[in-house]
């Protein structure tokens, strides 16, 4: 079982805020709140936090009312900027490479865009809401090849191989160089090598740290 985390849920469909529940008390974390809307769901974060018991994680959906345009991915931007420390993962119906772009856009801690059709594979929406909740990244694959293939365009994936990019699909999907090297049938070692010389390429020092991995991504999102 992952370790336990707290989530507050902000989906207008009772139905589905249900069963996101439900798939995530069953799997031993604690939803500590269900909203409806963008509102209620700054709102909840907000009381959470003033008593000290903040949530580890949000979990929001990109469209919420009254408009059902874009109220939950700025509600989820604005609690990145009034609480760094929440982890933030959103769930659209499809890829918005706008509203992707604008989440992505700011501190690399704690951020995921997974598409609903993820949220059938129990184990991976799961796995991404732990990891979110623990500051990593988790990305849907259909977000990255979108997201990456307008960025291809740019001059600045010139210095990358076809493996690299490859590579760093995959490592903004949330994936560990053990999981990559299954993934491309190759050893934990060659993985190393490839992320190194993306590092290189695009000009991430090591002082940079873990986030390297996240800001590798950011790199071509805002190129």
């Amino acid at each position: 079982m992952e370790d336990r985390v707290r989530v507050v849920i902000a989906e207008d469909s009772v139905l589905l805020r249900e069963g996101l529940t439900r798939l995530l008390t069953d799997r031993g974390h604690e939803v500590v709140a269900g909203v409806g809307d963008a509102e209620g769901l700054l709102k909840a974060v907000r009381e959470l936090a003033d008593q000290g018991s903040a949530p580890d994680v949000v979990v929001a959906d990109v469209r919420m009312p009254p408009t059902h345009t874009d109220e939950g991915v700025r509600a989820a931007v604005q609690l990145r900027r009034d609480h760094p420390a929440v982890g933030v993962l959103v769930l659209s119906q499809y890829v918005e490479e706008r509203y992707a772009t604008e989440l992505l856009a700011g501190s690399s801690r704690g951020v995921g865009y997974l598409l609903k059709d993820r949220v059938a594979e129990v184990r991976e929406f799961v796995d991404a809401v732990v990891r979110v909740a623990e500051g990593g990244t988790a990305l849907d694959p259909e977000v990255v090849a979108q997201l990456l293939g307008r960025s291809r365009k740019q001059d600045v994936l010139a210095g990358l191989t076809p493996r690299e990019r490859e590579v760093l699909g995959l490592m903004a999907e949330g994936r560990t160089n053990s999981a990559i090297a299954r993934q491309l049938v190759v050893s934990d070692g060659a993985v190393e090598k490839h992320v190194s010389n993306i590092f290189l390429k695009l000009g991430l020092a090591p002082s940079d740290g873990d986030h390297r991995r996240v800001l590798a991504v950011l790199t071509y999102l805002n190129s």
